[in-house]
């Protein structure tokens, strides 16, 4: 579907609902990208909003004034205004701002005390982003933009919904519907109770609406006081409503059940491989030689022996249990003992994996890289340079690096959950079908055997080939990404 008839599609069901002018949208995060990133909750909120406008959506964002956006974008800030809001027997300032970035209005919120720092200050996030959630609810009252739906993502916002339902009921903001879209449950904005209390004001009636391992989670008041839940793929929405996944909020979602996912889209103004400036050569389905200028640079810059017709595996990922480092530490020895495979990794994290990882290289020269921490630039390579891109994550709620990956003809390995099995389809070597190669167990071995498949594939150039045209066709694109939320948001109106 074309953007013009989703467009028009969105503007008919809004006048069905009576709205005579562009819905409303405020998104708030604890970060958004470019500004402020650790990680995809970022991409997600500096995305979406740009393509909710061209849909005809009055799209805002509200986050924190952190250090890194002040030092890279404090020039483009102008200030608004400022005010002072309480919080128990403290007062604490908060200045507004705003900065226009690629069409979008993005309010940032000011406050030396909470993030002249680190975007999460360590033993003091649960005060940073309560501070925070209380500073947006006031912000809005002195903006003029009393929004349709307020689009909190994650634990750092999701003590809102709870706010505006018992705090804020019969102010402007009293009919505002509020969606919680959970990026990864696993993280859930721990506090003691007397501090919400406290800080907050919450009432002792609502106290056990928000208690997990007896204390007060900001994500448990957002599942159980938002109007909407929804997460980043199908997949994850039903993992999360089960005792394997749900961290302990499993019985809250299932109780709800109306919790339901959207896949994340990839935003092809960056990721094109026929047009991205930061890889050495473009190519596109139909012509790929610049493909393989792409390997032979990664090979050269990465310190890997090039050989042209060797497999690449590659990996872009943070360092952590989750992502699957425990299964590439039990496999990746033996395999690229046994094949004729190189390995390259950039990504930063736990300490244990960094230092395995060092290991690795030195235990295999020329074939196994670990760059560890992060350079954008470097991430691009390994997408286009790679053959194929591993992801053995433990649960995975989307993922956008297989996204990415087959969007340049780089053939993920993934372990089937959450996203990842709903959006790579394992490969068929009967049919020719399938856009990567996927395995099920959560162990070395069942990874190693992935990989073996992989290099098999390889081995078959006609197959290969198809796997590759058949992955970058895949479309997901931000254009059915935003439709979708659009739709969803009119549901909640």
């Amino acid at each position: 579907m074309q953007m013009k008839e989703m467009r028009n599609l969105l503007a008919i069901r809004a006048s069905e609902k009576g709205l005579d002018r562009p819905m409303r949208i405020l998104l708030t995060a604890a970060e958004c990208a470019p500004l402020a990133k650790t990680g995809g909750l970022a991409d997600v909120v500096g995305t979406l909003p740009k393509y909710l406008n061209k849909l005809g959506i009055d799209a805002r964002v509200m986050i924190p004034y952190h250090k890194v956006i002040k030092d890279k974008y404090g020039d483009q800030v102008e200030y608004l205004f400022s005010f002072y809001v309480s919080l128990g027997w403290r007062n604490k300032f908060v200045g507004v701002n705003r900065l226009m970035l690629d069409g979008v209005c993005i309010w940032l919120i000011e406050n030396e005390e909470y993030f002249s720092g680190p975007i999460y200050i360590p033993d003091r996030e649960g005060e940073q982003y309560a501070y925070f959630t209380r500073a947006v609810a006031e912000a809005l009252f002195r903006l003029d933009f009393i929004p349709d739906v307020i689009h909190c993502n994650d634990w750092h916002v999701g003590m809102l919904p709870l706010l505006l339902k018992t705090q804020y009921i019969e102010s402007a903001l009293g009919s505002t519907r509020t969606l919680l879209t959970i990026h990864n449950i696993a993280y859930q904005g721990l506090c003691k109770f007397d501090f919400v209390q406290d800080f907050l004001s919450i009432p002792d009636g609502c106290l056990g609406l928000m208690e997990r391992y007896g204390m007060a989670s900001f994500l448990k008041a957002g599942c159980v006081m938002a109007d909407r839940v929804n997460t980043v793929s199908p997949s994850y929405a039903r993992e999360i409503c089960t005792w394997e996944y749900g961290e302990g909020l499993e019985s809250v979602l299932s109780f709800r059940g109306d919790v339901t996912g959207i896949v994340n889209g990839i935003d092809k103004s960056v990721w094109r491989p026929g047009t991205d400036k930061r890889i050495p050569a473009n190519y596109t389905a139909s012509k790929m030689k610049g493909k393989a200028a792409c390997k032979a640079r990664l090979m050269e810059e990465t310190g890997l022996e090039v050989a042209p017709d060797r497999p690449l595996i590659g990996m872009v990922t943070r360092l952590a249990e989750q992502k699957g480092l425990e299964l590439v530490m039990a496999a990746m020895d033996q395999l690229l003992w046994d094949n004729d495979v190189a390995f390259v990794l950039l990504g930063n994290g736990n300490k244990k994996y960094e230092d395995w990882l060092r290991g690795l290289e030195d235990r295999h020269p020329g074939r196994a890289c670990a760059w560890i921490g992060y350079d954008d630039d470097l991430s691009h390579h390994i997408y286009a340079g790679c053959d194929f891109f591993l992801m053995p994550s433990w649960f995975e709620p989307c993922g956008i690096s297989q996204l990415i990956a087959m969007a340049y003809g780089t053939i993920p390995i993934v372990r089937e959950t959450g996203g990842l099995r709903d959006t790579v389809q394992p490969y068929n070597m009967y049919t020719g079908e399938g856009t990567g190669i996927t395995f099920s167990r959560m162990d070395g071995y069942d990874m190693a055997d992935a990989v073996r498949r992989a290099l098999a594939l390889y081995a078959d150039r006609p197959a290969l080939d198809t796997v590759i045209k058949n992955a970058m066709s895949v479309d997901y694109s931000c254009d059915n990404w935003a439709y979708e939320y659009g739709n969803l948001y009119l549901d909640m109106i």
